[in-house]
């Protein structure tokens, strides 16, 4: 029998070390859970980062692949397909993009980030606004958006003219956009910085000032798209209408896909045949997985079920009273459970142990993105099981 340690073995005979020794082999998922090769079943909190929106061998997306895959896998940009058109068309509903919207299908949240970039160049001004924390892609043209310097700092010089300011700081944001600014990027909540929220009226302010300096704001929906917050994008709660919007993560449910979304023909107009392109991106499978994806969401009532259980969760969270959780971050079933001591990778490692997955995001958060078809019930059993592992950290 090939167990965990004797594949992982081979792992690092044949995979460049970029993640380090992953944490197990898994084998299988159903729902909410997965199973690794020793046949240890785990209640899957992360979804593969805010990207299995319907869990593991959901019947809708297997059978949407499946049909798909019967028929054509792949046309290249020279043509098109009913299921691209189908998607772009659903996600501009989704999105209430006004008349003149468009998308631009990728394979990553990486991918939409560069063609954001150029879509921003296009403005002939080159300068770009990030926020500290951010994080938008390892490519080089997104890394030089991202913040972390340990991500940067071997890559380096990275794209000019990248200035980064304090998260949810307007004051900071207007003092930034000197005329040579052609876009503001930012995420509607952090989720590599610890699943961290601008204050309120931050998002509505950006869009005020970016609008009044002729700068595209532009949001990254990576993490936080796809009914993650409760919303089809988490832009929406701050009742605003972006120029553009970067997707990926949720929307294929498990199989590559990416977009980027502009608003309104001026914008959409930015980007004109021969300036962008993919080999890849709108290829007929993924775009049947993300309708598959869409049409579940709408028809299982998934925005109303994340927004009710998130907050079930959190409330559930905060009422443990325990000594080392000093709060609940985050909208709908994106949640940073925050400690009052850096134990969260110990915490992690303690859960895994117990049969569930979470991420230590930052060293005193624990982010959880678990399948938006997770209940109530599944949530509780990781709630009951958390001052314990939380003991356990500490001991």
């Amino acid at each position: 029998m090939t167990t965990n340690g004797d594949l992982l073995g081979r792992y690092g005979h044949a995979l460049l070390g970029v993640f380090g020794t992953p944490a197990l082999v898994v084998d299988r998922g159903e729902g909410c859970y997965v199973w690794d090769v020793d046949g240890k079943r785990y209640l899957d909190l992360l979804a593969g980062i805010a990207v299995n929106a319907l869990g593991h061998n959901h019947p809708e997306l297997v059978g949407a692949v499946s049909k798909q895959v019967g028929e054509v896998v792949h046309v290249s940009n020279f043509f098109t397909t009913r299921a691209q058109i189908g998607l772009a068309e659903a996600l501009l509903r989704a999105a209430g993009a006004p008349d003149g919207s468009r998308v631009f299908f990728t394979n990553s949240g990486t991918e939409s980030m560069e063609a954001a970039i150029k879509l921003a160049r296009r403005t002939g001004r080159p300068g770009l606004i990030a926020a500290h924390g951010a994080f938008h892609g390892r490519s080089t043209g997104a890394l030089a958006l991202t913040a972390k310097a340990a991500y940067r700092e071997p890559f380096e010089p990275l794209l000019p003219g990248v200035t980064h300011i304090p998260y949810g700081d307007p004051a900071a944001l207007a003092a930034a956009l000197t005329p040579e600014v052609g876009a503001v990027v930012l995420e509607p909540i952090q989720g590599e910085a610890g699943v961290i929220e601008p204050p309120p009226g931050y998002l509505q302010r950006v869009r005020e000032l970016t609008r009044d300096a002729g700068v595209l704001m532009i949001v990254d929906e990576v993490q936080t798209g796809i009914g993650r917050t409760g919303d089809w994008f988490a832009f929406e709660g701050a009742g605003i209408v972006p120029d553009a919007i970067t997707i990926a993560k949720g929307l294929g449910g498990g199989v590559p896909i990416g977009a980027l979304m502009t608003f309104g023909p001026e914008v959409s107009g930015l980007l004109q045949p021969g300036m962008h392109g993919t080999t890849f991106g709108g290829n007929p499978l993924a775009c049947a997985a993300g309708l598959a994806v869409m049409a579940t969401i709408t028809r299982d009532g998934l925005l109303e079920h994340s927004a009710r259980v998130g907050e079930e969760f959190a409330d559930a969270v905060r009422a443990l009273d325990h000594p080392l959780i000093s709060g609940v971050r985050g909208r709908g079933l994106l949640r940073g459970i925050t400690l009052t001591e850096p134990v969260a990778p110990t915490a992690a490692a303690r859960a895994r142990e117990a049969g569930f997955i979470v991420n230590p995001v930052a060293p005193d958060v624990l982010r959880l993105a678990p399948p938006l078809i997770i209940t109530g019930a599944e949530l509780t059993t990781f709630v009951d099981a958390l001052p314990g592992l939380l003991d356990a950290a500490t001991s």
